[in-house]
């Protein structure tokens, strides 16, 4: 059902300060940077080598979490998965709650999210 961790998506609250770390002291190479205005918000997308693995984003006064809206913190756990649509079945099979599919409007991926017991948001985004 999983391949792997598709990435891990982080709200920060300094925002030059967490790409200045991510991308200076720990060495993740940048792959894009984009300025979402409707949002007031960047979005970093960080490569270990080639793989692709954290999305780091700022977004005006987030409160600190532990869940859900958008805030500062760990925002969610990507599980990569070969067909999504079998994998959600699979999930409310087992009793686990999954939000509608989604497209991603940048990549044209499908994805969705749930929960885990503590409900801390996970995401499950087709290969």
């Amino acid at each position: 059902m999983f391949k792997g961790i598709h990435h891990v998506a982080i709200i920060c609250s300094d925002y030059k300060k967490s790409k200045q770390f991510y991308s200076e002291i720990l060495g993740l190479r940048i792959l894009q940077e984009v300025y979402r205005e409707e949002r007031n918000s960047y979005k970093l997308d960080l490569a270990i080598g080639d793989h692709y693995c954290i999305e780091l984003f700022s977004f005006p006064e987030a409160p600190s979490r532990p869940s859900y809206p958008e805030a500062r913190g760990l925002r969610h756990l990507a599980f990569e998965v070969e067909d999504i649509t079998s994998t959600v079945k699979a999930l409310n099979l087992k009793g686990v709650l999954t939000e509608a599919i989604k497209i991603d409007e940048h990549t044209g991926k499908k994805f969705t999210f749930f929960a885990d017991p503590d409900n801390l948001p996970l995401e499950i985004y087709e290969h």
